[in-house]
């Protein structure tokens, strides 16, 4: 059962989240086409007796905090919640059970339509170590089987829409011959172009660069997609690093080496890098080397993203600035005529929301463009 293929309206769209359940007021939130309420486990699905529908919230509160006529979905899974997910997608009819309760959850919640955040089928999640990418290679063919299985059991007027890896090594099920398989039945990818620089890594790098973006959203249509049913991904949180401080100082602080970020058995974060959302409090031992980062930071124009190496304690830091956001707009959604955007996610922009603010003027600018062409 395929999806329309008219082309549709912009999509903007934000992820919800239990960590951080706020809004601004409806009055600021014209722009917004879809939420994501983030997450509902995946394992749920697979208990054929299931009628009960485990989430932080309720689908009419979330409603009723945005606009009118806005869709409200779902999100299954997240990171490193993917046991449930792979348990689904075995056999036809473990396919089908899922599906089927997928069903009954959004018919029950009023939600709709879900969105499919499963990090990742093939492999490279968060157990990779514990679980090879060699045992988890079934699950590129098995994918797009239990996406045909959902879009049956929802029908076409139910919104699906997939989170999909925005650096190449983690599309292993994102190939020329899936790709087109996926796209039949789901209406949109959300295309996480953030976290590309993490813990796997070993030179700095943007975490939600141009440069890299651009590989991603032009990864998935080199596969088959099509450019107005991808939407890019914005990071509403800050991203930090530890640096080798001799070769860094020596050299551009980009490119430089890090220290082992990850344990090499087990895959565990030996703590070397972290994250935090513009909602939350600068963990205290990073209070002054996040305040010069903010003052004396730079626009890489070259790969495009704001960053700051700090000498003194060896931290790289990266995330996106009000401007660096606006930037986005030309580089990547003009260039490649893309279909929406989304973020991850609009609580963690809490309380002044001034990210959000840049993408909602951003995207205003820009539809106003297109208007004109």
């Amino acid at each position: 059962m395929a999806c329309n293929s008219h082309k549709p309206e912009f999509r903007c769209i934000m992820y919800y989240t239990g960590q951080h359940p706020v809004a601004p007021p409806l009055e600021e939130l014209t722009p917004l086409t879809h939420v994501a309420v983030a997450f509902m486990s995946p394992g749920v699905f697979n208990d054929p007796g299931r009628k009960e529908w485990p989430l932080f919230t309720t689908v009419d509160e979330v409603r009723s905090k945005f606009p009118n006529g806005t869709k409200i979905m779902v999100a299954i899974g997240g990171w490193g919640d993917t046991a449930g997910f792979s348990a689904a997608a075995q056999t036809d009819a473990t396919r089908k059970t899922f599906a089927e309760n997928l069903a009954k959850m959004v018919a029950a919640t009023g939600a709709d339509g879900v969105d499919i955040d499963w990090e990742y089928p093939g492999g490279n999640g968060e157990d990779y170590k514990q679980l090879p990418n060699d045992q988890k290679s079934w699950e590129i063919e098995a994918y797009p089987l239990l996406l045909a299985e959902v879009r049956r059991a929802l029908g076409p007027q139910k919104v699906i829409s997939a989170a999909v890896p925005g650096l190449k090594r983690d599309m292993l099920a994102f190939t020329h011959q899936t790709v087109p398989r996926i796209m039949r039945y789901v209406d949109f990818l959300n295309v996480m172009t953030y976290d590309l620089m993490n813990r796997r890594d070993n030179v700095t790098k943007h975490h939600t660069g141009v440069k890299l973006s651009l590989e991603a959203v032009d990864a998935y249509i080199a596969a088959g997609a099509a450019p107005e049913r991808l939407n890019l991904g914005f990071a509403f949180y800050v991203r930090w690093f530890k640096t080798e401080h001799e070769a860094c100082a020596k050299a551009s602080p980009i490119g430089c080496p890090t220290p082992q970020l990850e344990d090499p058995q087990t895959g565990a974060d030996l703590g070397r890098g972290g994250a935090f959302a513009w909602h939350d409090p600068v963990p205290a031992n990073l209070v002054d080397s996040f305040s010069r980062a903010l003052r004396q930071g730079t626009y890489d124009e070259e790969d495009g993203g704001y960053y700051y190496w700090d000498p003194s304690e060896d931290i790289w830091w990266t995330f996106d600035t009000v401007d660096a956001i606006k930037r986005k707009f030309p580089a990547i959604l003009k260039r490649r005529d893309l279909g929406g955007v989304f973020a991850w996610a609009l609580g963690e922009d809490a309380p002044r929301f001034e990210h959000f603010s840049a993408l909602k003027y951003g995207l205003k600018d820009f539809l106003k463009e297109k208007e004109e062409l």
